[in-house]
């Protein structure tokens, strides 16, 4: 058994220090973050942390046990690529006179699918979205014509089979026949939102 890449999905409460206290739970077992991405939910006041480590599949999983004993912790999930969708973003600055005079850099930036977000006298900057391999091919592919500045994104990614965080909520209040469960105040607000 190797060690592989995982991506970690952690489904969490919006709340201050949180996210050093899972950071700290990598670094004390010298685990390296290879890239980490926080941002809103589908669901109103829930964030979605993605964080990317190459790891054993027995470790991970018991780190994403022990996040999940965090009070604002939701839910973890642990998957490798193939269960998942995912896609990095990245920025190319290279010289504008480099990209008027070369041909081959034009059919190089098509072939990327990359497209211009900004055009200056001095400098282009361009922007592709894909793996990890295809970003940084791009960005090798450049640097010959004079590449002056890359910068890549933290991963994005969506489980192939989940149905949503909302419906694991909804799973949560139904519970077990004869199961006493907890109100929960999210999916209440939820339920709101989509009977409107």
């Amino acid at each position: 058994m190797s060690k592989q890449e995982f991506t970690i999905t952690v489904y969490t409460e919006n709340q201050v220090g949180l996210l050093n206290r899972i950071a700290i739970m990598f670094s004390k077992r010298k685990i390296n973050i290879e890239s980490l991405n926080t941002s809103p939910s589908e669901i109103e006041n829930i964030h979605r942390f993605t964080i990317v480590i190459n790891e054993f599949e027995d470790v991970v999983r018991k780190l994403c046990r022990q996040i999940e004993k965090q009070v604002e912790v939701l839910k973890v999930y642990y998957n490798t690529n193939d269960e998942i969708v995912w896609q990095e973003l990245a920025l190319y600055k290279v010289p504008t006179e480099v990209i008027v005079a070369k041909v081959k850099v034009e059919r190089l930036l098509r072939e990327y699918g990359a497209r211009a977000v900004a055009i200056r006298r001095d400098y282009t900057v361009f922007e592709t979205s894909g793996h990890r391999e295809e970003v940084e091919g791009l960005m090798k592919a450049l640097e010959p014509y004079g590449l002056i500045e890359f910068v890549r994104s933290a991963r994005v990614a969506i489980i192939k089979d989940s149905s949503g965080f909302h419906a694991k909520l909804k799973e949560f209040e139904r519970g077990e026949p004869g199961e006493v469960v907890a109100e929960n105040e999210y999916l209440d607000k939820q339920q709101e939102v989509f009977s409107m």
